[in-house]
């Protein structure tokens, strides 16, 4: 019996370096699409988006959880980068820094073309993959970023736009955020508005993928239902797991199922473990709970790396992706599973949302009702102030009155 007590350790070591071989195997051909990374918010913050500085070159970049070694470790084929701007630059200048941090992720694709190539669509995926780079998209984090405007919102999709998060966490006066399901905010528009819907709309027509992280669940069952295309959220968890709003309910995984949608699994402390510390198995728990309930298909990543304050243990950045395959592959998770959580099933969406797109249909026009918007910074360019627009009778005859009393004084 000492024998067999001794060996086991030996067995689990041998066993656990099989399934770490395995998972790498796996990711040199399917590298890992990752739905959600901060590291531009990171460029802003620490060097003001000065790429050029010294400490800057992402070859070398030691404080932040992403550097092009770590992706190179991690076996990162494909990252939706997060072009952020904060909820308190809404009604301000969030197009401005919103436009700032597009053009960031332009210049690490310019100044590291060896690395990343900035792509918009599957085929630029797909290709990137052959090339060995890392396919660079941009998803905007945060639906005041289009400042309520369709065409802010088309204006990004042609700078290279592939999702738009359609709050975070602050509503926009077109839809609420996550923070309404705690009681923190009050819901303004019971998941999205008439404009909000026009804007799911829009992205449907233009191919942009509407994600619902941050949303609250009125508006993620508002969206699933209306959108004609698959969503993702682009960095949550499973609720049932983890009883923080930020996270998915089972009642939505199954509506996520229902639509082919993708839920792209959180690494974030809080929203893994509702605890200060975490770890790679309970990330995988998580995995597990939405494969369960949404199926195989609904599965994928979404580390929220350079985000976050706190990641779990075995999770410290990109480079250990293949550690949390490596431990699916453990949990008796298929190859087909496998390949589908790190591309596939994000390729799959994309695809569809792709078919579903239609640029020779006539765009979504009607803009958002002038009331709606707060107009203490702003200008009203294109409201009319024509007595024949959008005035209500009481309103026109206050302006004649004040019209024919200026004239009596001439």
């Amino acid at each position: 019996m000492w024998i067999s007590w001794w060996l086991w350790p030996l067995v689990a070591l041998c066993t656990g370096d099989q399934f770490r071989d395995e998972a790498e195997r796996i990711m040199q051909g399917t590298p890992v699409i990752d739905g959600h990374n901060d590291l531009p918010w990171q460029l802003l913050t620490m060097f003001n988006n000065q790429l050029q500085q010294e400490k800057a070159n992402l070859t070398s970049l030691a404080q932040t959880h992403t550097n092009i070694p770590k992706l190179k470790a991690g076996f990162v084929g494909g990252q939706f980068w997060s072009a952020y701007t904060p909820c308190d630059t809404q009604n301000k200048d969030a197009v401005r820094r919103i436009l700032e941090q597009i053009d960031v992720i332009h210049r690490m694709c310019q100044m590291y073309p060896e690395t990343f190539v900035c792509v918009t669509n599957s085929t630029g995926i797909r290709q990137a993959f052959r090339e060995g780079r890392v396919a660079s998209l941009v998803g905007v984090e945060g639906g005041h970023s289009i400042d309520s405007s369709l065409g802010v919102l088309r204006a990004l999709y042609h700078l290279g736009m592939r999702y738009l998060t359609l709050t975070h966490s602050c509503n926009t006066p077109w839809a609420d955020n996550w923070l309404v399901d705690t009681g923190k905010d009050k819901a303004q528009s019971k998941g999205l508005s008439d404009f909000g819907q026009s804007v799911v709309k829009e992205m449907n027509r233009l191919g942009v993928i509407i994600d619902l992280a941050h949303a609250s669940v009125a508006t993620m069952k508002a969206a699933l239902r209306l959108s004609k295309a698959p969503v993702v959220f682009s960095h949550s968890s499973a609720y049932s797991l983890c009883r923080h709003q930020r996270n998915v309910p089972d009642d939505v995984l199954q509506l996520v199922n229902q639509t082919g949608s993708l839920v792209m699994v959180n690494f974030y402390n809080k929203y893994v473990s509702c605890q200060e510390e975490a770890t790679l198995s309970q990330v995988a728990d998580h995995l597990d709970h939405i494969k369960k309930v949404a199926g195989a298909g609904a599965v994928g990543f979404g580390g929220d790396f350079d985000g976050v304050s706190r990641v779990p243990s075995g999770l410290e950045d990109v480079s250990k992706y293949p550690d949390l395959v490596a431990e699916l592959l453990r949990r008796q998770w298929t190859e087909v599973e496998v390949r589908g959580a790190l591309a596939d099933n994000l390729l799959r969406v994309f695809e569809a949302v792709e078919q579903v797109s239609d640029h020779t249909r006539t765009p979504e026009e009607e803009p958002i009702p002038l009331d709606k918007l707060e107009d203490s910074c702003r200008t009203k360019y294109g409201y009319s102030e024509a007595p024949s627009f959008h005035h209500r009778p009481g309103a026109l005859l206050a302006s004649l009155t004040t019209i024919l009393l200026g004239l009596s004084l001439l």
